[in-house]
């Protein structure tokens, strides 16, 4: 294969950009962006592994006194790790590796999914847009983002299959890994799902047999059954049953429409900024005007839909949804699609590549600060070694890191975090002794701000952290 020929080839920049991020793979989970959204993961992950496996149990940390069994997403990302831990022990990384596996196959997916309906240029610029947006350092983030989306994606590519071919040959098997993908998709993140919209346009396709669409229907309804269980039962019943409230299911709309315009401007930045960087978001505007002038339907029909469906997301998130970056991801592979289309309208293929360089090295330098743990952060690396030495690993301790539950998965203890007002409160400190908690960790430099407590004895001392009995 010549040099221009692999430059063409989708297979090598997905390898490429998979290189590239594996740069500091082997980091805690301590990059200044989303530690704690990753923390309640690899906690989940650890305690299959230290208490029970039980799939449909999931606990985390940061509970007190309680069992720490509460509603979340389905721990599928989180048993993944517990199931490499097994076999190599445990380690904080493994949850980066298999989502950066994950998400590069979601990429080859999207990829032969848009090379189906679109020209190959299109999907190659898309997919090329898709590795250097958001996607790129959330795609090796413990977290279920991207991973859940490579998912649906994979499951949107054997539907289409599956309705597309008149073949009988092939059929069932890309009925079932539909089924199954997006079974597993849906589960790992709800709102992943809304990517499925686009097979409106399949269901009311005449040119597809109708027993087929009749039969995909029936299939895909049968596989969202677990999903709706899950988040409409089973999480409401962890929550009630066990007494400890973590997952968020939203909030109203009226609730969630008065919030997104309060928060508008945040809300947009989601678009323009967030997502693909302001040279891709200009591509993107630009693709999604020239197929509505050149009235192609294939690429402002599944826009419309997507974007519908997703408006559902922003309202029920309202707040949430403004002030946190990877809600928008479920959109990101839809303005990739738009973006891709609209360069490869450009007919002077330099030009072309000379905007994909520049929104790839956009992207890419918006996001290299999160291949870095400070210095101050690795210190907590150290924080359970130094409470082995004066406490035991099952005594309850509280942690001065506020809402943040990162600190108490490297303490690799239980209990609570709360703020230093709190915890200098000693009426609520003497409530949770009564519930067994035993010793104070004051935090100095990450996550917390140093405080005195004369009224405890001070075990242990360091320029990071300060560690109390009661």
């Amino acid at each position: 294969m010549n040099t221009k020929a692999l430059f063409r080839d989708i297979r090598f920049w997905i390898i490429f950009f998979f290189a590239i991020r594996l740069i500091g793979i082997t980091n805690p989970p301590l990059e200044a962006s989303h530690n704690w959204r990753q923390t309640t993961v690899t906690m989940v992950a650890r305690n299959f592994l230290e208490v029970d496996n039980n799939i449909f149990f999931p606990r985390i940390d940061i509970a007190g006194e309680k069992t720490g069994i509460t509603g979340m997403e389905f721990p599928l990302l989180n048993y993944l790790i517990y199931l490499v831990a097994k076999l190599f022990g445990y380690q904080h990384w493994y949850g980066r590796l298999i989502n950066l596996l994950i998400s590069s196959f979601g990429i080859w997916f999207f990829y032969k999914l848009l090379g189906k309906y679109f020209t190959r240029q299109t999907a190659f610029y898309a997919a090329i847009i898709l590795i250097v947006s958001i996607w790129f350092q959330f795609s090796r983030k413990i977290m279920p983002d991207t991973f859940s989306m490579s998912l649906i994606i994979a499951s949107i590519y054997y539907g289409s299959n599956y309705l597309d071919n008149t073949s009988r040959k092939y059929a069932l098997i890309h009925l079932i890994c539909y089924v199954i993908l997006m079974l597993l998709g849906a589960l790992s993140k709800l709102p992943s799902g809304m990517l499925l919209v686009v097979f409106v346009l399949f269901i009311f396709n005449r040119n597809i047999h109708l027993k087929r669409r009749y039969i995909f229907v029936v299939v895909s309804l049968m596989g969202i059954l677990p999903v709706v269980f899950w988040y409409y039962y089973w999480v409401p019943y962890l929550v009630e049953e066990y007494g400890f409230l973590h997952f968020f299911m939203g909030k109203s709309f009226s609730q969630g429409f008065i919030e997104i315009f309060q928060n508008l401007n945040e809300t947009l930045n989601k678009f323009y900024d967030t997502a693909m960087k302001f040279i891709g978001f200009v591509i993107f505007v630009y693709g999604l005007a020239l197929s509505i002038i050149k009235k192609d339907k294939n690429v402002y029909l599944v826009f419309i839909l997507t974007f519908i469906s997703f408006s559902i997301l922003i309202f029920k998130a309202g707040y949430t949804f403004s002030h946190h970056s990877y809600y928008i991801i479920p959109f990101v592979p839809v303005m990739a699609l738009v973006a891709g289309y609209g360069l490869a309208t450009i007919r002077h293929t330099k030009i072309a590549l000379i905007i994909l360089i520049a929104i790839a090295v956009e992207g890419i330098a918006n996001q290299q600060h999160d291949f870095r743990i400070k210095d101050k952060d690795a210190r907590l690396l150290r924080l359970e070694s130094d409470l082995d030495k004066v406490s035991l690993p099952s005594d309850l301790i509280i942690i001065n890191s506020g809402d943040y539950p990162s600190p108490m998965y490297f303490a690799h203890r239980k209990g609570w975090v709360n703020s230093n007002e709190r915890i200098e409160d000693e009426t609520y400190v003497k409530s949770l002794e009564q519930k067994g908690l035993r010793f104070i960790v004051i935090l100095k430099r990450s996550f917390g701000t140093e405080i005195s407590l004369s009224s405890y004895n001070k075990v242990f001392e360091n320029e990071d952290y300060c560690i109390y009995e009661l």
